[in-house]
């Protein structure tokens, strides 16, 4: 199967290091992506994570769309619940106007943080109920396509800037950014197949691989057609790590298991650590069980495992789109594991991109 890849970069820190070296090891991760012949890149929105340095990626996106000039460039994703549909239509307008046909916009209404810090974010402290993300969603991409809706309390109010259209009013190609619900359940997949916008589920978040499956179906079986979309798109995110042996890409996953558990067990902010400290920690038994479960639906192995991992879960998915989430303490293991996995997926390496 050929498949398309694509990025999830969570601009992880490692332990010891700064936030400045990950946001660093992001730009250059991505121009190493665009040359190895990856199809998207997109940022994660973290607020409160310590070992997390990315808070705003629509900062970092025309940082790597400028340095890139190949793959489309997006948030995965902006979490509209904390913020007004206009303020974001007006930044990915802008972005559009940049970077015409490249910028993708994620969008997810889980908080990204804790929830005293999810109050801090929105204005005066007031954070937006979940049930007025679907009516959130529907303002953005009026507010995309040029102002609020006829009979709106709003209507008249444009985005800054409008975008460009033909003689006959039409939107020009590339006007708008590709429009993507983010979700890791089938109540987002709902609501992108009603809305008719194409859905990536996260199973890197939650890998029960039965309900990504149920999701990605539901998803099909709902879907109408819109100004966006005219038939379903859909894209799966996963955990990924491959290194020359199946025995190392192993070892080299256990930083990323340790960091999750002490987050989850005392609430630190430290970095992603070492392979050595991640080996001695003392793991439970329902922490080992989860990471043997989380690895089976992972893509954690040498070139020809990680490869076949890829397409059993896109073909369970009914998708040829994944994109990878690749966490490691060292950052060139990282950028070996993205090098191993487009050569053994066949992607088409491209000459870097111009300054």
């Amino acid at each position: 199967m050929a498949l398309t890849l694509g990025v999830v970069d969570q601009s992880p820190r490692r332990q010891g290091g700064t936030a400045r070296e990950a946001l660093s090891e992001t730009l250059e991760l991505a121009r190493a992506c665009d040359r190895l012949g990856y199809h998207r890149y997109w940022l994660a929105e973290h607020h409160g994570a310590g070992g997390l340095a990315s808070a705003s990626p629509e900062i970092l996106i025309p940082l790597i769309a400028r340095e890139t000039g190949r793959m489309r460039v997006g948030s995965g994703g902006v979490m509209l619940t904390h913020y007004s549909p206009l303020k974001v239509a007006e930044q990915f307008r802008l972005l559009t106007e940049l970077f015409p046909g490249r910028i993708d916009l994620g969008l997810g209404r889980a908080p990204g943080s804790d929830l005293r810090t999810a109050h801090a974010l929105s204005p005066q402290g007031r954070h937006a109920a979940l049930d007025r993300y679907p009516e959130q969603v529907e303002e953005l991409v009026s507010l995309l396509e040029g102002g609020y809706p006829p009979g709106h309390p709003l209507a008249g109010v444009r985005v800054t800037p409008e975008p460009a259209r033909d003689p006959e009013g039409a939107l020009a190609p590339g006007a708008l950014p590709e429009v993507w619900l983010l979700g890791s359940s089938t109540e987002s997949a709902a609501l992108a197949a009603e809305r008719g916008l194409a859905f990536s589920y996260a199973q890197f978040i939650n890998p029960v691989a039965e309900l990504g499956e149920r999701a990605a179906r539901l998803y099909r079986e709902r879907f109408r057609p819109s100004g966006q979309l005219q038939e379903p798109r859909l894209s799966v995110a996963v955990t990924a790590l491959c290194a020359e042996s199946g025995e190392r890409a192993e070892m080299l996953s256990w930083s990323r298991f340790c960091w999750r558990f002490r987050r989850s067990r005392s609430g630190g902010r430290a970095g992603v650590p070492p392979v050595e400290e991640a080996l001695a920690f003392g793991y439970t038994p329902a922490e080992l069980d989860y990471v043997e479960y989380a690895r089976s639906q992972s893509a954690i192995g040498d070139p020809r495992q990680v490869r076949e991992q890829l397409e059993a879960l896109a073909s369970a998915y009914g998708t040829d789109e994944v994109l990878l989430v690749t966490i490691t303490h060292d950052f060139s293991d990282r950028v070996r594991s993205y090098e191993l996995v487009a050569e053994a997926c066949g992607l088409t390496p491209r000459p870097a991109a111009p300054a």
